[in-house]
């Protein structure tokens, strides 16, 4: 049996959209909540397992790392589910740096769903977008939005789903964000997702999405995906379908 994989986009305003996952994860699960601590981690963990506890009957577990400190497949032992909290999206890309395929096959083996939050959604894609607001020097979102980089950064991800994820989308206007990434071939196709927003990665081939905002998802026009998210030279012209609570999409 396999990992399912589960991404939220930000927000705290909905202890629903942990609740697909924490029925994955079994009766009274145990809950890894990974988070980078930057001072204030036993702060951040009070409030995910408020959200945590309020969706469901769990038990969640402090998993906390200094910044700049890394995670392993480790983190699975002894839980259910591991959710990978929000933060300062390059700094989790690093921290699992060394794992990029060995925490992947520890959930695969043990069946241990994974869900992302903010920047735990956005390192769960096989290339990462974890930040950046300039596109050869051009702004295409906020500032404010772009996690302590300039130029749009791509890195490897976790390689749980196979299209590229940004968060917060229409709160910190990141999807422009994705758009660029997607026209220049960083990613082969993406998914922006609004805070409070669920998306739910099936073993059926498609996605289904829940909460209280929206997931935009972001392919080439023509419909062909590229698959190796290389930096094309070109542009290429992108679509944009934004799909509502109970919408379904399909994941290739």
């Amino acid at each position: 049996m396999g990992s399912r994989t589960f991404l939220i986009g930000g927000g705290w305003d909905t202890a629903e959209v942990y609740e697909p996952f924490l029925d994955a994860a079994g009766d009274a699960p145990r809950i890894g909540c990974v988070i980078l601590d930057e001072g204030d981690g036993a702060e951040q963990f009070a409030r995910y397992e408020g959200a945590l506890r309020k969706a469901g009957d769990c038990t969640p577990v402090p998993l906390l790392a200094p910044l700049g400190g890394r995670f392993g497949p480790e983190a699975v032992a002894g839980v259910d589910g591991v959710l990978v909290c929000g933060g300062l999206t390059p700094a989790y890309q690093e921290a699992f740096a060394q794992c990029l395929e060995g925490l992947p096959q520890a959930l695969a083996e043990r069946g241990v769903p994974y869900a992302g939050f903010s920047a735990g959604a956005a390192v769960a894609a096989r290339h990462a977008v974890v930040g950046g607001w300039l596109l050869d020097g051009v702004p295409v979102c906020p500032e404010d939005s772009a996690e302590d980089l300039e130029e749009i950064a791509v890195r490897p991800g976790l390689g749980l789903v196979p299209f590229g994820v940004d968060v917060h989308a229409a709160q910190w206007g990141t999807l422009p964000r994705l758009v660029a990434a997607v026209a220049r071939g960083y990613v082969p196709y993406g998914v922006a997702l609004d805070e409070n927003t669920l998306v739910e990665v099936g073993d059926d081939g498609h996605a289904r999405v829940s909460g209280l905002g929206r997931a935009h998802v972001v392919r080439p026009a023509d419909g062909s995906d590229s698959s190796d998210g290389s930096d094309g030279s070109d542009g290429q012209d992108v679509l944009v379908r934004s799909y509502g609570a109970g919408g379904t999409f399909p994941v290739r």
